[in-house]
């Protein structure tokens, strides 16, 4: 198992065969998925299988669980992703259990990840995206040093676009 990142009350690390349970009952929860892309169960245990066969290919980019650094209890999932096929551009994403909202976590991870994926010389910017209505993940990008550049339409959904520089 890989870390790909730490901070002080976060492990962001690769999934392990046997976490599958934990990453699908994850997207379970309403409030969680709310702002995320909808996918079927099928969908989410591809998209697990994939970032398990990439690990060992692919470091900049992948599928990681975030953990707790202390307790070591699942606290939700994130990624980074070449951004419409552009390997200098990375898309951060990510999604929190809600019993984990509100504690600076999701800004924990996301600067742990930017961090992580400025590691590549060849990555020049990070790029995210938000449901308008999702002012939290906003605000969260703000705090991570992203700055708001304008709307992304993203098949049918208008989407809030946030960048950061190297």
């Amino acid at each position: 198992m890989t870390i790909i990142a730490q901070s002080p009350r976060l492990v962001i690390r690769e999934f392990q065969p046997e976490e599958l349970d934990v990453y699908l009952n994850h997207f379970t929860d309403e409030r969680v998925i709310e702002h995320i892309p909808k996918r079927s169960r099928d969908e989410r245990i591809t998209i697990f299988n994939i970032a398990l066969s990439q690990y060992q290919q692919i470091k900049t980019c992948g599928v990681w669980g975030i953990f707790d650094a202390y307790s070591g209890d699942f606290i939700g999932s994130c990624l980074l992703r070449p951004f419409n096929g552009d390997d200098a551009i990375m898309e951060l994403g990510y999604s929190i259990d809600h019993k984990y909202w509100g504690r600076g976590l999701a800004t924990e991870m996301a600067e742990a990840i930017i961090a992580h994926g400025f590691t590549d010389p060849a990555v020049n910017e990070i790029v995210a995206v938000t449901t308008f209505e999702n002012e939290a993940s906003q605000r969260v990008l703000k705090k991570a040093g992203m700055v708001r550049e304008g709307n992304l339409k993203r098949g049918e959904d208008d989407l809030a676009f946030f960048s950061l520089k190297r």
